[in-house]
């Protein structure tokens, strides 16, 4: 029999998650007001929180100095490409190993996952050269693949674990009625998977869109994403904070919003199967 939660526990779960929401959220906070300080008043010590004089130079500036809307798209292109690429890699990879599991499932899983512990730098250089010989440096399509790569031992994963809370007897009731294998994918499977299939796909458009390493690397202005029109306004006069917080907030707002309307979608999909 579960235990009652008294009103005063319930109210120090309540202060203990906007604690730690509000910490989180802080460091985000703090950029978004320094983009509206001047350089002088971003520098100041003691730091000065809100009663400044407020000013949107930063962000004229930025405009003026960049083409966001370049950035802009090609963010939306690598993150999008990759992430519709690695779903259609990921879902008959994952189909097989739920429902047509062998011995070796669990060992493939840990060896794909044991890939993420890999240093990115450890493989930069072979990776480099081979987008040289293909001619593909600076271009969107080299980082959407590896982009899509790097991520899809997650999407494996997550994929994995969704299909697994789906009963079997559904798919083979499928297979007696006459579906084939792209059927029982698309029409069964796919539709009682769309919680988890959209979380999947909202996690791995965000992992895309920070990736700072590899776009920092392999761009330099044609696939350039917001990454590096971050990058771009530090420079060997030094770090100038303002101008940085205001790129750093052009770069973050799409996907803070997308994550905002899309949060409940995400919660669902994240504890799809969680509850029996």
């Amino acid at each position: 029999m579960a235990r009652a939660v008294t009103p005063q526990r319930k109210t120090l779960n309540t202060i203990f998650a906007w604690a730690i929401g509000l910490t989180i959220f802080f460091p985000i906070l703090w950029t978004i007001l320094t983009s509206f300080k001047t350089e002088g008043t971003a520098i100041a010590n003691p730091p000065v929180l809100l009663f400044f004089d407020w000013t949107l130079e930063n962000y004229e500036t930025v405009q003026e100095r960049s083409n966001y809307m370049r950035y802009l798209w090609n963010s939306i292109a690598i993150a999008g490409g990759s992430t519709i690429l690695g779903l259609i890699v990921a879902v008959p990879a994952a189909w097989s190993m739920a429902f047509v599991p062998s011995k070796a499932t669990k060992n493939i899983l840990m060896w794909m996952l044991s890939t993420k512990m890999l240093p990115a730098v450890g493989v930069l250089f072979p990776i480099y050269l081979i987008c040289i010989q293909l001619g593909l440096l600076d271009s969107k399509i080299a980082l959407i693949v590896i982009l899509m790569l790097i991520n899809l031992p997650i999407i494996v994963w997550m994929l994995y674990t969704y299909f697994r809370e789906i009963p079997g007897e559904i798919l083979e009731a499928g297979r007696m009625d006459g579906a084939g294998l792209r059927e029982e994918i698309l029409y069964i499977l796919t539709p009682m998977a769309v919680p988890g299939i959209a979380s999947t796909l909202l996690l791995n458009f965000i992992l895309a869109w920070n990736e700072a390493f590899w776009t920092l690397n392999l761009t330099a202005v044609n696939a350039a994403p917001l990454t590096a029109f971050i990058a771009s306004y530090s420079s060997p006069e030094g770090l100038f904070f303002a101008k940085l917080s205001a790129a750093s907030t052009m770069a973050i707002a799409p996907i803070l919003i997308l994550g905002w309307f899309s949060q409940k979608q995400l919660v669902r999909g994240l504890t799809f199967g969680a509850v029996k």
